[in-house]
């Protein structure tokens, strides 16, 4: 699980979810459906309830689409990380939903 600290961002404590840093709980696993003609597996994003305990949403997705999924989350990171050193600061602390 990943938590947050009240004055920094996620930090990651194991492989399965991240919790933002305003405490909403990004949840990975991979889902395996199991039909006898051809077995499905999914990679699934669950995100839960944020802190004022609206529902959250979830995703399943191919391996190929959280490949690409990845590779637009690592590009974004890349952007985000030239952005705040552009500005001098070295990171980007604002609040992630």
């Amino acid at each position: 699980m990943t938590t947050a600290g009240p004055d920094g961002p996620a930090r990651a404590t194991d492989d399965t979810c991240v919790v933002t840093t305003c405490g909403r709980r990004i949840a990975v696993r991979c889902l395996r459906l199991a039909p006898a003609d051809l077995p499905i597996t999914r990679i699934a994003l669950d995100v839960g309830r944020d802190q004022g305990g609206e529902p959250g949403v979830w995703a399943a997705l191919t391996a190929d689409e959280a490949r690409h999924l990845a590779r637009l989350l690592l590009l974004h990171v890349d952007l985000a990380e030239r952005d705040a050193a552009a500005f001098g600061s070295p990171r980007n602390s604002g609040p992630a939903s």
